[in-house]
């Protein structure tokens, strides 16, 4: 699993944990800082955002299932992993279906933690290059649209039975949040409502986040641990890009959703479930399904209820409220709570095609709000933030435009200006700055290394 090396911060109010745990992160090459508790946690993440946090459960003010829960509300896509002692494994697994990452168990040592923390990190790296869901306020997906509309009603239709539901659509579309509807709408909405990522994931871990594994199993597994199955258990289970599964991983998932039942990784005793599974795929299934690359009976099993969410050119009706609501909460988020967006500048993005769907037009949004002198986003606003931002890096580079070179060399120069007109627009923030380059930040960081940029 190579890759990581970021950022984490230890939340621990014993100094002494929170100093053995920052030296073994560092040891294994990361940033490790360590804070006492969890106001001062959310304090630093708002001035420094990280990669990971490790936070213990029981500590004094506010305790560690209160910290996960801001932090998921703040910043959802931060893998958040919990501190336990043997006794208290039930309130870790309480944690993860509110949202945490994984667990560890205290004592601990370097190998375990430099596993679990690498596996988190990963698994966020990936899932931060693919386009998310949109937020919305309610439980079901914005909709002003006919097209948005009946997707709102077969979603409210499948959230009444326990079948299994397979959402297709667009990168962008929304799937998350459409499995979050079905969940929000059913007898399950008091249960937990777990999402597992299937291509964010090697193959070699993504069984043991699947199915848990006993202790001893593979290099690291220093306790038994819950899969996602697992702890979805009386809730709902939403697997995204289903397609991503592996073949040998698929016999498994097919028992899963035939017999209710399975075995842990390296385990023998079967484990029982009552479990409801949402899957979602942006690949073409069927074409899977005739080249053999994947099971023609667990995509029976999976397509019971198909649901496909149409592309945002399909629903320009649904933009104004999607912008309108972006811009309002980009406001918030960056000092602007005032601000809004002039009804020009919304007719001319009802014009644009978003091939990236609801994930693209965010973005933009909000860098309409961090862009914007005042506490209007107007058409003006919208014109000059319309060319990509490697487009207007081209077109105020006429030197290196004129250059003779390739059109690599030219594409390098473009980019590099890119990169540093972005990172002095947000004095250096490099997670504001791939916001607005519209691009993850592992990928901002490849760029900077790869473009000489600090």
């Amino acid at each position: 699993m190579p890759e990581p090396a970021g950022t984490v911060l230890v939340v621990d109010d014993d100094v002494a944990v929170g100093t053995v745990l920052v030296g073994l992160l560092r040891q294994a090459g990361m940033t490790a800082t360590h804070v006492p508790g969890g106001e001062a946690a959310l304090r630093a993440l708002a001035d420094d955002p990280a990669d990971v946090v490790v936070t213990d459960l029981r500590m004094p003010g506010m305790d560690g299932m209160q910290l996960l829960a801001a932090i998921v509300a703040r910043w959802p896509g931060l893998p958040v992993i919990v501190l336990t002692a043997h006794g208290t494994v039930a309130l870790a697994v309480d944690a993860m279906r509110a949202g945490a990452a994984d667990f560890l168990l205290k004592p601990f040592d370097r190998e375990q933690i430099v596993y679990v923390v690498e596996k988190a990190m990963h698994a966020a790296r990936h899932a931060a290059e693919q386009p998310a869901a949109a937020p919305a306020a309610g439980p079901a997906i914005v909709a002003e649209s006919a097209a948005a509309r009946e997707v709102n009603a077969l979603l409210a239709r499948a959230a009444k039975s326990n079948a299994t539901v397979l959402v297709r659509g667009e990168s962008g579309t929304g799937k998350e949040l459409a499995a979050r509807a079905i969940h929000a709408q059913s007898p399950r909405a008091g249960g937990p409502f777990v999402a597992l990522h299937c291509a964010a994931l090697p193959d070699t871990l993504l069984e043991s986040e699947l199915f848990g594994h006993e202790k001893g199993a593979f290099t690291g597994a220093a306790c038994r641990k819950p899969g996602r199955i697992e702890v979805a258990d009386g809730g709902t289970l939403f697997l995204d890009e289903i397609g991503d599964v592996p073949l040998h991983t698929q016999v498994k998932l097919l028992r899963v959703l035939q017999e209710r039942s399975f075995e842990r990784v390296g385990g023998t005793q079967t484990v029982h479930v009552d479990v409801r599974v949402v899957a979602a795929t942006h690949r073409d299934l069927d074409a899977m399904v005739a080249a053999k690359t994947f099971r023609e009976d667990l995509y029976y099993r999976i397509n019971v209820v198909p649901v496909h969410l149409p592309p945002l050119r399909a629903r320009v009706e649904d933009i104004e409220p999607l912008v309108v609501g972006f811009v309002r909460s980009f406001g918030a988020a960056n000092g602007k709570p005032r601000i809004s967006i002039e009804p020009a500048a919304i007719r001319r993005l009802e014009r644009e095609p978003w091939p990236g769907n609801v994930r693209q037009l965010q973005n933009f949004a909000e860098r309409l709000v961090v862009f914007a002198d005042g506490d209007l986003v107007s058409l003006e606003d919208v014109e000059r933030q319309l060319p990509s931002p490697v487009a207007s890096a081209v077109a105020q580079a006429p030197s290196a435009a004129a250059a003779p070179g390739t059109l690599d060399e030219h594409r390098k120069v473009a980019e590099a200006a890119a990169l540093r007109d972005a990172l002095a627009r947000v004095g250096g923030n490099r997670t504001r700055a791939a916001r607005i380059l519209g691009v993850s930040r592992r990928t901002l960081y490849n760029m900077l290394a790869e473009h000489g940029v600090h």
